[in-house]
């Protein structure tokens, strides 16, 4: 710093980063000057919202390790004038319950269940012990009085008896004629009434593979653990004999109900379907590591008396592949933000566009923008665009489950009320919503994830829209996603399958089970019987075919779901 009459001047000085050579700024002109504070302004703008994105980034993650998993509203957000809202989307609290008796026929008329569902154990067969004094002890020890019986002091009790595995050996007795055999022709008999092999030339029986295939797809517990557990009870089987009877049992059998489940699918006008990762050690020319695709299709909740799930593998997720599943299907495709589903929309070289509706889901848009909020400082929510955007979302599931709830017991007029008060109610908060998406989306950050919630929102306004089109529509495609979760399970247990015999023959088990399941079979004794009939059966006649469907009155009464009769 010197001193020049009074006027005190400073020198700066700037080493460059790639010279390390140092720059007199006393003697850069104005203009010089001018353009290196606009550079440097430029970058640090820059660096500022690259600091932004990470610390967001950062948070997301975090929130995404220890924050809870559930979509739950965020505290002290402010709601928007005209929607005025009062609800709260944040779950109950579970409480561990207290211990509590049996629901016996004794309890159970004094004591009201909270949940307003009964549960009895009348349906379990009962074993009673009665303990008696002997004659010689029938006398009361004061007085030396003979004792009579007042009541008994019941207590009881749930005991459980391991499940017992026997040979049961099928003798059919081969009968021959005499007479014949001295004319040298041959006439033998066979009694008949032994029942068909599931798989010829094993030992397997329906009851075994049926319970093989619903611990497997129901319970989780993977073949090598059946195995470990076959050992302890003394069974020579292995997972090689399972794993190949599981195959042979899908391919033979439960592959005809696969195909006419499909068939009655694709006949309907409202779907929905979704898609999860699988791995498939065994593929040809793809290595181990690769990612195949499980798919899922499912009858919509319009379709509450025959409801259909399906599960579909394949090696890839290109979009071919749901064109090769949907085949000729028109309706209405519930989906999410997959691009793959677009191009079914479009001439291409895998096919011609098909007749369908996609109709996008609005969770996940929502889910959207819960992200964004997961990655802003807790003290900023309530002052950040992204729960404007959450407001809005709120809003039309709030308008939506209230067009739900409406009781018609005619279901087409409740569907017909539903789309005009969707088009009355639902359709002005949606024009707002999407007219805001569209004057923010200049102004965000494409990268982060605000601008990410945005420009998804833009994208997919066409197929949220669609909604409006028919009142059999939903809202969101939750119903596939909980019908994906299962295989989610699953796959969380057993990792991967090894060859793509064992996929295909997972994806048609799965359907089987998941389809029984949603109409309130028992799982176990309605696949034990689907092998005990289809083998009698003349295959090609789809009128005895259809007699075996999960919702047909001819089904025994063994099949049904003990839920079922309690509910």
């Amino acid at each position: 710093m010197l001193a020049n009459n009074g006027v005190f001047c400073y020198t700066f000085t700037m080493k460059t980063i790639k010279n390390n050579q140092t720059i007199d700024l006393q003697n850069m002109s104005r203009r010089d000057l001018e353009n290196e504070y606009i550079k440097l302004k430029t970058q640090a703008t820059d660096l500022a919202a690259k600091l932004d994105w990470y610390e967001q980034q950062y948070r997301l993650s975090k929130a995404k390790q220890f924050g809870p998993s559930s979509e739950q509203g965020v505290e002290g957000q402010l709601a928007l004038p005209i929607f005025n809202e009062a609800e709260s989307e944040r779950e109950m609290i579970h409480i561990e319950p207290k211990e509590e008796e049996l629901p016996t026929e004794e309890n159970k008329k004094n004591r009201k269940n909270p949940h307003g569902k009964k549960h009895d154990i009348k349906n379990l067969p009962v074993v009673v012990t009665t303990y008696r004094l002997s004659t010689e002890e029938q006398f009361c020890t004061k007085c030396n009085g003979p004792l009579h019986e007042i009541r008994p002091e019941i207590r009881t009790e749930l005991e459980v008896i391991p499940a017992r595995v026997i040979v049961h050996k099928y003798e059919s007795m081969i009968y021959g004629c005499r007479g014949c055999e001295k004319d040298q022709t041959s006439s033998i008999i066979k009694a008949p009434g032994a029942p068909e092999a599931v798989i010829k030339g094993s030992m397997v029986s329906a009851s075994l593979l049926s319970d093989i295939m619903v611990k497997k797809f129901v319970d989780a517990t993977p073949l090598y653990r059946q195995e470990q557990d076959n050992n302890r009870k003394g069974i020579p089987i292995t997972r090689n004999n399972m794993a190949h009877w599981v195959i042979r049992g899908s391919n033979d059998w439960l592959q005809l109900m696969y195909d006419r489940l499909q068939e009655l699918l694709l006949a309907k006008d409202v779907i929905h379907m979704d898609e999860t990762t699988l791995e498939v050690l065994s593929e040809p020319h793809r290595p181990a590591t690769s990612n195949s695709y499980m798919w899922v299709a499912s009858t919509s909740a319009c379709e509450t008396e025959n409801p259909i799930a399906l599960y579909h593998y394949t090696e890839t997720r290109a979009s071919y592949q749901a064109r090769a599943f949907l085949g000729n299907y028109h309706g209405f495709v519930h989906v999410d933000g997959y691009a793959g589903y677009d191009s079914l929309l479009k001439e291409s070289k895998d096919g011609p566009a098909m007749n369908i509706i996609l109709v996008a889901c609005m969770a996940h848009v929502r889910r959207k923008y819960k992200e964004a909020l997961k990655a802003v400082k807790p003290e900023d929510y309530r002052y950040t665009a992204a729960n404007q955007g959450l407001l809005y979302i709120k809003e039309m599931f709030r308008i939506e489950g209230e067009l739900s709830t409406i009781s018609i017991e005619d279901k087409s007029q409740f569907y017909k009320n539903r789309y005009e008060e969707r088009l009355r109610r639902l359709k002005p908060v949606m024009d707002d919503f999407f007219a805001w998406a569209k004057e923010e989306l200049p102004k965000v950050l494409p990268k982060c994830s605000y601008g990410i919630a945005i420009k998804y929102t833009v994208k997919q306004e066409e197929k949220l829209r669609n909604i409006l089109l028919d009142g059999r529509l939903e809202l969101t495609n939750n119903r596939a996603e909980r019908t994906v979760k299962p295989f989610i399970i699953g796959r969380k247990n057993w990792l991967f399958t090894n060859t793509p015999a064992g996929a295909k023959s997972s994806a048609t088990v799965y359907s089987i089970i998941e389809t029984a399941k949603q109409n309130e079979l028992n799982p176990f004794e309605y696949i034990k019987y689907l092998f005990e009939q289809l083998p009698k059966i003349n295959l090609c006649d789809l009128e005895e075919l259809d007699q075996l469907l999960p919702w047909s009155n001819t089904l025994p009464e063994i099949c049904e779901s003990k839920t079922r009769n309690q509910s």
